[in-house]
């Protein structure tokens, strides 16, 4: 008699396991109930503090883990430093308040190789905080394990403590690089000149961001104006942080403001960054623009501004993020003549946008995170604007 019993019934797809540590239990039990009912994942353990999460990390080998910035006896960033050392490739998504304490704690979180956050409800009641962290927190664990090749994968995520070497910094373990062909754009219509760098990112985008700027020169000829998906106060804190660690002046933009060369102009949380000419300034304004792309700041507002103004005369770098928000906005600058660089798929915490980009045939070049600012200074250099800002600053 054949058996009615179907293979997905008898071969089920393995759920997601996620261990979730907080302090407290309110969020313990909101964050286990809104995981829970998602069908793709379970929670399989839960800790109050971060020394429980390292003894309970063995006992239930997780795919994931949800870790609060602030606890007692040992703190989110004394627990991810922990993990790191024996579970280098374990996802871990900071939970994180909107409070400047906790911002500073989630950025250095990022910096110490947390893969993502999300931000605590700001919420009056159960029903609405439950449905701001499904939001939130479901895509995320869905884009990550996804980007991990989880459904391929019959281990789970987090390895044996010792059974394989840390990736390289940045670079995503057992991923190989996706090689996209450009669209051919024909010579004639390509810009010879480029006036303003326009940078999009995401999810992993801090740590890529803080990398691309720091690398590029003082003498940099051109304005830059980035969009990140960040939360108000975080945008400032992620500012602040880039411009100690670059020879240029990284801003949080406050709208209003003229572009100048050697200028970065981080969009705030929660507002739209454009650029709009005014005689013979541009500026920078915000809005409150509904979302695009689920995103309020988008990157596709921001560089289909761009392209209103400078027309091809830009030069467009997508970096690591889920989405494809920015996917449009390049489709515009390129096919005005502009060029687009999107980082590769091994160095980006999530290549989506990078990948949507590239897929697309929109790329001019798909490249490792640590090389993209070399890529910026050359391509820029051959239009001749680096060398001339770098023979006037000699002289100066």
């Amino acid at each position: 008699m054949r058996s009615s019993i179907s293979w997905a019934s008898r071969n089920p797809v393995p759920k997601i396991r996620v261990l979730v540590v907080d302090d407290s239990v309110v969020v313990r039990r909101l964050l286990s109930d809104t995981i829970n009912a998602e069908p793709s994942c379970e929670v399989v353990a839960t800790a109050p503090n971060g020394k429980l999460a390292l003894a309970k990390i063995p006992q239930v080998n997780p795919d994931i883990i949800t870790l609060d910035v602030e606890m007692p006896e040992m703190d989110g960033l004394e627990t991810l430093s922990e993990i790191r050392k024996i579970y280098p490739r374990l996802p871990v998504i900071m939970f994180s308040s909107l409070t400047e304490r906790a911002a500073v704690a989630t950025l250095r979180a990022l910096e110490l190789g947390a893969t993502d956050y999300i931000t605590k409800p700001n919420a009056t009641s159960a029903v609405s905080a439950t449905e701001q962290i499904r939001e939130q927190l479901i895509p995320k664990i869905r884009s990550l394990m996804g980007a991990r090749g989880f459904s391929l994968l019959p281990g789970r995520g987090s390895l044996p403590p010792t059974s394989a070497a840390a990736p390289h910094p940045g670079q995503r373990p057992g991923v190989r690089e996706t090689v996209v062909q450009p669209r051919v754009t024909p010579a004639t219509q390509r810009t010879s000149r480029i006036d303003l760098l326009a940078i999009g990112s995401s999810t992993g985008g801090p740590n890529a961001l803080t990398t691309v700027i720091s690398k590029l020169p003082a003498t940099f000829p051109l304005p830059v104006v980035i969009t990140q998906h960040m939360p108000p106060l975080f945008t400032r804190l992620l500012a602040e942080r880039m411009n100690l660690a670059s020879a240029l002046s990284v801003h949080e933009a406050a709208g209003g403001e003229a572009l100048e060369p050697g200028h970065v102009y981080l969009a705030p949380g929660d507002f739209h960054m454009e650029v709009r000419r005014e005689g013979t300034a541009v500026r920078l304004r915000l809005t409150q623009a509904p979302p695009e792309n689920s995103c309020r700041p988008s990157v596709d507002v921001m560089f289909r501004s761009v392209h209103e103004v400078y027309g091809g005369k830009v030069l467009a770098v997508i970096l690591t993020g889920m989405g494809q928000d920015g996917l449009r906005g390049c489709d515009l600058i390129r096919e005005a003549g502009g060029y687009v660089v999107a980082q590769d798929e091994a160095t980006s915490v999530v290549w989506g946008m990078p990948g949507a980009v590239a897929k697309a045939g929109l790329a001019d070049a798909v490249v490792p995170i640590d090389s993209i600012s070399a890529e910026i200074t050359r391509r820029v250099g051959s239009t001749g604007r680096l060398d001339a800002a770098a023979t006037y600053a000699a002289k100066a």
